[in-house]
């Protein structure tokens, strides 16, 4: 644990999080025990420890935050030898930076020189901004009647390591699945009956989760059936996703049901090929099952299959990652979209860490190397970045970014992280988020997060999220 002191809490927050990104675990204090003291002046700021003090002088064209922060960075990089492509920059929507210096009209040499002077953002990661920016521009509009549909289904096969979410395994949850199948059909009709009522449109439809594919084909059947008659049918819906994601709960019965019922976008995610990671981390299936049923979707007749990658999983390396992508390049899919590993409170990795046991994380310029590898795989696959946001505790300071072929972009995925359009969740701690254009102003209404109390509770939240709903629609 490295503690901090410093003699002005204004900076706490930013100072807390630059040490974060050289160190493990990081702690504030006001005792005379500490590893660094920070002192900020009016013009510069000195850090000092036991063996030596650092003074940077403020650039006056910056503000005092950014001088702080740069000036800590600065001092650690040359410290640790930690390369940090993303620099100071901590906000997990780095492209909105750059879609407003576009709309400006800066050239991109100057959005890079300004990512570059305010957070010694590299070349490389503003050049990703910038891509990233001009491909949500195209996806991005201003009809307010269009509006997102996200269903969650909040069952897993098992549970990751890494996994922080309120899904729980289907075998643990049986008994709680059918019920729980009928309350959210009873808020998908209940959405529908708003939307109509509304004269609103359906842009996409998302079903995530948990897996929504660990429920059985029956009780799989039923649901897919109301969210095709309910959202669906008549609709004219641009794109309806459904998160496959997990190998070992796809059938062709299954797929055949996405089918029919008009869904024309899925990910099957391996997160790795490498199959002692896959046991490592809780996965029940092996690689060559992400081949079977790749292959599989594929003759049911899906042409836009997502595949999910996580870079900086424990054990894995270079050669590991490199691997992945070897395999992920000869199935071909049109999107692929690559996870910095975040480090979630909840997790049985997180508890591992606060417990001491020890997860070999890839290091720093290992986790440098490893994201080039996705990004030479996106390439070779005729792929461009075209969404991306960043999370806390993400090991390496890296980022998540959606790659795809062109005209293959998931409208969800880029509505949902430029926060331009409502999105109406359904499901157990699904949340609905309305967008006041004229102010930008954002509103949330959150479900139940327990499955049980969710299906004992659903006319009562669904009439609050409707009740909340009007107060845009009105």
């Amino acid at each position: 644990m490295i503690k901090i002191k410093i003699n002005n809490e204004i900076y706490s927050y930013d100072v807390y999080h630059i040490f974060s990104l050289f160190f493990e675990a990081v702690e504030m204090t006001n005792s005379e025990e500490y590893d660094y003291n920070v002192n900020v002046e009016k013009d510069f700021v000195i850090i000092s420890s036991k063996n030596e003090n650092y003074k940077y002088d403020f650039d006056t064209t910056l503000k005092d935050k950014s001088n702080v922060k740069i000036g800590i960075f600065k001092y650690f990089t040359a410290v640790t030898g930690k390369i940090l492509p993303w620099g100071t920059l901590i906000g997990i929507r780095p492209s909105k930076i750059a879609r407003k210096l576009i709309d400006e009209n800066k050239t991109d040499d100057e959005i890079i020189e300004y990512f570059k002077h305010h957070s010694l953002t590299s070349e490389s990661k503003t050049k990703l901004c910038i891509e990233v920016g001009r491909s949500e521009a195209k996806i991005v509009n201003d009809d307010v009647n269009l509006v997102g549909v996200y269903i969650g289904m909040p069952f897993c096969p098992t549970r990751c390591l890494y996994c922080s979410f309120i899904s729980d395994t289907i075998q643990h949850c049986k008994n709680l699945v059918d019920a729980y199948i009928d309350a959210m059909i009873h808020e998908i009709q209940e959405t529908s009956r708003f939307i109509k009522r509304k004269g609103l449109h359906i842009e996409s439809i998302y079903f995530g989760g948990g897996t929504p594919t660990s429920v059985n084909e029956e009780q799989f059947e039923k649901v897919m059936k109301s969210i095709y008659t309910e959202l669906v049918n008549h609709n004219n819906v641009k794109e309806f996703t459904v998160e496959s994601g997990r190998p070992d709960s796809i059938t062709e019965e299954k797929l055949i049901s996405m089918k029919k019922y008009g869904v024309n976008r899925i990910s099957i995610n391996p997160q790795t090929m490498n199959n002692e990671t896959l046991k490592l981390i809780g996965r029940n299936h092996t690689a060559e099952d992400v081949i079977e049923k790749f292959n599989l979707s594929r003759k049911v007749g899906f042409d836009n299959i997502n595949m999910d990658i996580i870079i900086g999983l424990p054990g894995e390396n270079v050669e590991k990652i490199s691997h992945t992508c070897d395999e992920i390049l000869k199935l071909k899919p049109e999107s692929i979209t690559v996870h910095g590993l975040s480090l979630k409170r909840g997790s049985k990795m997180f508890e591992n860490v606060l417990n001491n046991i020890k997860m070999k994380i890839p290091d720093q310029n290992e986790l440098n190397v490893m994201h080039e590898k996705t990004v030479e795989c996106a390439h070779n696959l005729g792929m461009k970045p075209y969404y991306m946001y960043r999370q806390k505790n993400m090991v390496g300071n890296l980022e998540n970014v959606g790659y795809s072929l062109e005209g293959k972009e998931c409208i969800y995925n880029v509505q949902m992280i430029e926060d331009k359009q409502t999105i109406i969740a359904i499901g157990a701690n699904a949340v609905t988020k309305i967008i006041f254009r004229d102010t930008n102003r954002i509103e949330r209404f959150g479900n139940l997060k327990d499955v049980k109390e969710y299906t004992k509770r659903i006319d009562e939240k669904v009439h609050g999220k409707i009740n909340f709903l009007e107060t845009l629609y009105i």
